[in-house]
């Protein structure tokens, strides 16, 4: 019989570089959607991307498929692919979400004491502090999305962080964060609900913690609202009826 092992190798070979193909470009484009350097409604080329990554159309398709599952791609047939423009409803979905998520994960944090995440959300705050008094937007939205990410990880808990990751792409946060600070006072507004998050957990008040964490991220989300709408009114052609 002939001998097919290297017929083996050199298939599983050729199936770990598709593998490793496919992963990269998931990778980068999801990195650079969640990022915002691919705007909402950007349209996304196969033919383009698999020049762009040096890599042929068939793990570019399957990475926009597999984007497509996550919710930050929006592929119309005959049409073509788009980065996904989350509606008012999704964002408001969403945000019922991820008010679930994580003030379930500030309660679980609130019950396991003095850990490691607990230090690091002191250091987030003083960090924070500082870029609200010399007013830096871009790196307060930084901590922002640090803090948040320090209550999940505190919670201990891999399924609801896997559920929060999801929901964190969906809403392509980095983006929706800027936005919301945009609105005049609400930096200051979010770090001292931070801050008061942060004290109930210290005192170990599951039940408060939770609260708080839900009456900020309904803040932020009003926040957001407000500061799409002032830039639908801005955007909108003068004179309409």
């Amino acid at each position: 019989m002939p001998d097919t092992s290297a017929a083996r190798s050199a298939i599983r070979q050729q199936s770990l570089k598709g593998t490793s193909a496919r992963s990269r470009v998931i990778s980068e484009l999801r990195g650079r959607i969640i990022s915002g350097e691919l705007a909402p409604g950007t349209s996304l080329s196969e033919i383009v991307l698999s020049e762009a990554f040096g890599v042929s159309r068939t793990p570019v398709r399957e990475a926009l498929k597999q984007l497509q599952t996550e919710g930050l791609v929006d592929i119309r047939p005959r049409v073509g692919t788009f980065v996904s423009a989350p509606s008012r409803r999704e964002i408001t979905e969403l945000f019922q979400m991820k008010e679930l998520l994580e003030g379930a994960a500030a309660r679980l944090l609130a019950q396991r004491g003095r850990v490691v995440e607990l230090k690091q959300l002191e250091e987030n705050l003083l960090r924070a502090d500082e870029a609200v008094r010399k007013g830096g937007q871009d790196r307060y939205a930084e901590l922002v999305h640090e803090f948040h990410d320090l209550i999940m990880r505190g919670a201990d808990n891999a399924k609801l962080a896997d559920h929060y990751q999801t929901l964190m792409n969906q809403l392509a946060y980095h983006r929706l964060v800027h936005t919301s600070l945009s609105q005049p006072g609400r930096a200051t507004r979010s770090e001292s609900e931070h801050h008061h998050v942060l004290e109930l957990i210290r005192a170990k008040d599951g039940d408060g913690a939770e609260r708080v964490m839900r009456e900020h991220v309904r803040a932020s989300y009003r926040a957001l609202m407000d500061s799409l709408d002032r830039q639908a009114s801005t955007d909108a052609p003068a004179g309409g009826a």
